[in-house]
């Protein structure tokens, strides 16, 4: 028996004071990942990009963000756990065994590291870094996967190599170059389950895992457990299943700490909501017939999940796509394409890109140097005006445009104020809220009848009206290029960015 037990009790190793949520735990497995130089360069990352040059608060990091939300993972699992336990000791004595406590451990040190590690493949200025062109060149370079895992079989996380590389897929590799540089077996845990519950991977959990997920499922389900409606070789992935929702999901322990965290630091209220209120209210709920096993909320807890879709909205439509900020994330990308156009740092960039050895040097330090380079010889460059702060002159704002719309817009703004037709930029940003009115990517809402007392689990939009409000939506920017900025004279090409996703 490991320390299941005095862990489960609070026992911890370190604590971390936070800002936001107050002293946070620390495992010594988990102090180890802290300070591993993969995950200790997210201290050189912003959380938001360089939001704050507009909110100057918002200098908060990815290493932070990522700790909190290990803390918050932690907190919405072991409170699912003390409302299933309260509400079975008001009709009978509910004794935990040994093996039940050992399943419950394991299961939450899994949510922790996967949480933990959920971001650990950022790159310098998070999500603007892939927008970049040259970037995502780069990144869709054949064979950079197979770089990336060179002397590893990748095939234990992945069935068939990806398409195109994004953040979640170094996040992957970094989260299997640090657990294997730890002694993570003394912690009595396995890699594959920690990647398996990380997104776009696909694995086979370990037998502790298998072993653990049906004691737990035996411990939560009670008499449809007994009933073996579910065969012993489904429930493990079941059980993968609702702790990868913890860590990327609707109601998910990396939004509920961003929202709060963001709020927080860009010193707007928008983004608060009751976190505590929200995890009281969340129980464990599943469907045998689908099969299906998920996160629930009872109804009295729907208000605090209509606070924080609502902050979630307000965040997406007043922060994080406000207009000056996203003329700045197009300056920004601008930037990036303009460094890359030397050799060398194009060079060293892609050999990042491909070794982990190399990778913990793309931070945001390592861009602002270059940028500041690249000012000091070119005055007159997209690097001078994100250093010198300089602003895109903001001409209009519009909802929900496609692209023909867009370009449409684009030329007549340019003939209404006589600027040359690659004088006129656009930024866009997406948000997607489409899985609120579809079932809540899984979410039920569990329904006591007022005559029998038994429990139901409903979809959330057939119980409350409130969600069928939102729906994706894409906010575009017009400006006026920088008059800093020369372009050839043979430019006559409308440019403009293509939708950044808000998730």
């Amino acid at each position: 028996m490991r320390r299941a037990v005095n862990d489960l009790l609070g026992a911890y190793d370190k604590l971390i004071m936070d800002p936001v949520h107050g002293g946070i735990p620390l495992y010594r497995h988990e102090i180890q990942v802290i300070d591993h130089p993969l995950f200790q360069r997210l201290r050189n990352i912003c959380q938001n990009d360089i939001l704050s040059l507009v909110f100057p608060g918002a200098t908060h990091s990815r290493f932070l963000h990522s700790i909190g939300v290990m803390h918050v993972g932690s907190r919405m699992f072991r409170a699912m756990i003390d409302a299933y336990l309260r509400e079975r000791q008001l009709s009978e004595r509910a004794d935990l065994s040994l093996s039940q406590l050992d399943a419950i451990d394991y299961l939450a040190k899994t949510i922790r590291l996967g949480c933990l590690l959920h971001d650990s493949g950022h790159s310098s200025f998070s999500h603007q870094f892939t927008q970049a062109r040259r970037i995502h060149d780069l990144m869709a370079r054949s064979q950079r996967f197979e770089d990336l895992w060179s002397g590893v079989d990748y095939h234990r996380f992945y069935r068939q190599r990806p398409d195109e590389l994004e953040h979640e897929h170094y996040s992957v590799r970094v989260a299997y170059e640090v657990l294997s540089a730890i002694n993570l077996a003394d912690a009595g845990l396995a890699t594959e389950d920690v990647l398996g519950i990380m997104e776009t991977t696909e694995v086979t959990p370990s037998e502790a895992f298998c072993r653990h997920a049906r004691t737990f499922w035996n411990f939560i389900a009670g008499g449809d457990a007994i009933a073996g409606v579910l065969s012993e070789a489904s429930i493990p992935a079941l059980v993968m299943d609702l702790l990868s929702s913890i860590v990327s999901g609707e109601i998910d322990a990396d939004r509920a700490d961003y929202m709060l965290r963001d709020g927080f630091h860009s010193s707007v209220t928008i983004g608060g909501f009751n976190l505590d209120h929200l995890l009281s209210n969340l129980r464990f709920g599943w469907n045998v017939a689908q099969p299906w096993l998920g996160l629930a909320i009872t109804q009295k807890g729907l208000g605090a999940l209509e606070d924080f879709v609502y902050s979630r909205h307000q965040m997406y439509r007043k922060v994080y796509a406000h207009k000056t900020a996203l003329g700045f994330d197009w300056v920004l990308r601008e930037a990036i394409n303009e460094v890359l156009d030397d050799p060398d740092t194009f060079a060293w960039v892609d050999t990042c890109l491909s070794h982990m050895n190399y990778f913990a040097e793309l931070t945001d330090s390592f861009f602002w140097e270059a940028f500041r380079r690249v000012a000091r010889m070119r005055p007159h460059s997209y690097s001078k005006c994100i250093v010198d702060r300089v602003k895109l002159n903001h001409l209009d704002t519009r909802d929900n445009l496609d692209n023909a719309a867009i370009d449409a817009h684009c030329h007549y703004l340019a003939n209404a104020l006589t600027l040359a037709p690659g004088d006129v930029v656009t930024c866009s940003m997406r948000a997607r809220f489409s899985n609120i009115q579809d079932s809540f990517n899984g979410i039920k809402v569990l329904v006591r009848d007022p005559v029998t007392r038994a429990r139901s689990l409903r979809k959330i939009t057939d119980v409350s009206a409130f969600f069928s409000k939102f729906g994706d939506g894409t906010i575009t920017h017009f400006y006026q290029r920088p008059v800093q900025v020369r372009l050839p004279q043979d430019l006559t090409a409308t440019a403009h960015a293509g939708p950044q996703n808000q998730d």
